[in-house]
C-alpha cells in the first residue's frame, strides 16, 4: 500500500465520522461507557482480588510432628517443604513458643494461672510448622504431601477459609466477564449500525469505484479506519476520566471512612492503569475493527 493511499484512507475515515455525526457520537458514548464500566469494574475486581491474595497468604496449614523426631529432622524437612510451589513462607514454632503463645491466648494478664507449669511445659511435644500459602488452590496438595511424610503426626488446614475464598474470587470474576461481554455485542452492533450507514450514504461512490476497477482493500480502508477511530476516541476520553476519577474516590473513601482503610488497602493508580490502560486502548481499537471489517466486508459481497 503506498503512503498516500493511506493517508487518503484516514481522511476518508475522519470524513465519515463527520458525515454521520449522530450515529458516529452515539458509538462513541457507548464505547465510552463500555470502558468506563469495564476500568470499574477493572479496578474493583483488582482490589478485591488484591485483598483476596493478602487474605490467602495469611492461610496457613499446620503441620505436627511425632514425639521423637528431632529438631535437626524437622529442619530439614522444613526445608523440603520450602521448595514447593505452593509454599509462600514457613514458620517453626518449638514447644516453648507454643507454650508461651498458649498462656498469652488463654490466661492474659493472669499469668499466675501458670505458675503450676513453671518447670513443667505441658506443650513440650508440640512442635510444629506454620506453612503459609502462595495460593488456597494448592493448599490439598500441600497436604497430601504433608501427610506423607513419616515423622508428621497430623496436618491441620482451613478448609472452609480456603473454599470461600476460592469461590468468591470466581464469582467476582465470572460475574464481571458476563457483564462485558454483555457491552462487547451492544458496542459491536452499533459501530457495524455507524458504517453501514457510511455504507449506504456511499453506496453510489463505492459502486462506482469497483466498476473502474478499485480493490476491496482500498474500498474497505476508510471504512475500517473509521471504525478504529471511533473505538478508540471512546477508549481514550473515559480512561483520562476514570484515572482522576479513581484518585478522588481513593482520597475520599480514605478520609471519609477510616474503618475501611484498616480493613481495606487500596491499589495505586499506577498498578491498576499498568493493566487497565493498554487492555482499555486495545479493547476499543479492536471492538471498532471488528465492527467495521466484517460490516464492510460483508455489503462487498453483497
Amino acid at each position: 500500500m503506498r503512503l498516500s493511499t493511506f493517508f487518503y484512507s484516514i481522511r476518508q475515515g475522519f470524513k465519515n465520522i463527520s458525515r454521520n455525526k449522530m450515529f458516529s457520537l452515539a458509538s462513541i458514548a457507548t464505547m465510552a461507557a463500555l470502558i468506563f464500566l469495564f476500568g470499574l469494574l477493572y479496578a474493583i475486581v483488582a482490589n478485591f482480588n488484591h485483598v483476596v491474595k493478602s487474605a490467602e497468604e495469611g492461610v496457613a496449614i499446620t503441620v505436627f510432628f511425632n514425639d521423637d523426631v528431632e529438631e535437626t529432622q524437622i529442619v530439614s524437612i522444613r526445608n523440603d517443604i520450602e521448595k514447593r510451589d505452593e509454599v509462600l513462607e514457613t514458620k517453626y514454632v518449638s514447644p516453648d513458643e507454643a507454650w508461651e503463645n498458649f498462656q498469652q491466648e488463654y490466661f492474659g494478664d493472669n499469668k499466675e494461672l501458670a505458675e503450676g507449669f513453671k518447670d513443667d511445659n505441658p506443650l513440650a511435644k508440640s512442635a510444629n510448622l506454620e506453612v503459609y500459602l502462595k495460593d488456597v488452590e494448592g493448599q490439598d496438595a500441600l497436604v497430601a504431601y504433608c501427610e506423607n511424610i513419616p515423622e508428621v503426626r497430623k496436618v491441620r488446614k482451613s478448609d472452609v477459609v480456603a473454599k470461600t475464598l476460592s469461590s468468591f474470587n470466581k464469582l467476582l470474576w465470572y460475574g464481571s466477564l458476563g457483564v462485558i461481554i454483555i457491552l462487547l455485542g451492544v458496542s459491536i452492533f452499533l459501530i457495524s449500525s455507524t458504517v453501514t450507514v457510511g455504507v449506504n450514504v456511499r453506496s453510489e461512490e463505492i459502486a462506482i469505484m469497483k466498476y473502474i476497477g478499485a480493490k476491496d482493500g482500498f474500498v474497505r480502508l476508510p471504512f475500517v479506519i473509521e471504525g478504529i477511530l471511533i473505538g478508540l476516541i471512546g477508549a481514550v476520553i473515559p480512561l483520562v476520566l476514570f484515572y482522576f476519577i479513581y484518585n478522588k474516590a481513593v482520597a475520599y473513601v480514605m478520609e471519609k471512612f477510616s474503618l475501611v482503610t484498616k480493613l481495606f488497602d487500596f491499589l495505586p493508580v499506577t498498578e491498576v492503569y499498568r493493566v487497565l490502560l493498554p487492555v482499555g486502548l486495545l479493547l476499543g481499537v479492536g471492538i471498532g475493527f471488528i465492527g467495521s471489517f466484517v460490516t464492510i466486508r460483508k455489503h462487498l459481497r453483497a
